[in-house]
């Protein structure tokens, strides 16, 4: 599960289409419907890290990790096929008014250390490729683009899992749970997009 989870993170970079967002959920989901069969107080003898006494804690904090991890090798990958990509992918994004425009506005705040858009931008329907393309094209050096990829890297995969988690916890896990989770990653999307599409103040 975790190598399918990080395939599709790997890919949706230049495949938006992907539902990476879905599979962490199911992943978490899966995660937290696994009990373990002994009490609390044995498994914590036993030195096994768990929550609410049947959820280990390192097969959710290894989601994360691979998660996070997919994502930035796969931003990574992006950022330097459009650097040395020249005048060819400068032409193709050149084509969309909607790539062009959200490539200068995030290529220009990840340069002024604007970063909390990259990270908003994360959660946004191919906002990710935008962000990764567009620095690459822009040129833009790697320190001024990496650690916010990494930092939306995790607060992605955390939220991700997280939702699968929780929805697991009070919806049981099933399909209710997944589809609940994934509607509210959905959402978040949604209100990303608006963020990072509201011209500023002036």
């Amino acid at each position: 599960m975790y190598a399918i989870v990080a395939l599709s993170i790997l890919l949706d970079v230049f495949l938006p289409v992907l539902p990476s967002g879905a599979l962490v959920i199911m992943a978490a989901t899966a995660a937290a419907g696994t009990t373990v069969a002994r009490p609390a107080a044995s498994a914590v003898r036993e030195g096994v890290a768990v929550l609410d006494g049947s959820v280990p804690l390192a097969e959710l904090l290894a989601l994360v990790v691979c998660a996070a991890t997919a994502s930035v090798v796969g931003d990574l990958a992006a950022y330097r096929l459009a650097y040395r990509g020249g005048a060819r992918l400068d032409r193709a994004l050149a084509r969309s008014r909607r790539l062009s425009a959200a490539q200068e506005r995030l290529g220009a705040a990840v340069a002024a250390g604007g970063g909390a858009l990259v990270v908003l931008a994360r959660f946004a329907p191919a906002g990710r490729s935008v962000v990764s393309l567009g620095a690459g094209v822009a040129h833009r050096k790697a320190r001024d683009f990496l650690p916010w990829s990494a930092l939306a890297g995790v607060v992605w995969a955390a939220y991700g899992v997280g939702l699968g988690y929780l929805g697991s916890r009070w919806l049981g896990a099933g399909w209710t749970a997944t589809g609940v989770s994934v509607l509210a990653l959905f959402l978040a999307g949604l209100g990303a997009a608006y963020l990072v599409r509201r011209p500023r103040a002036a």
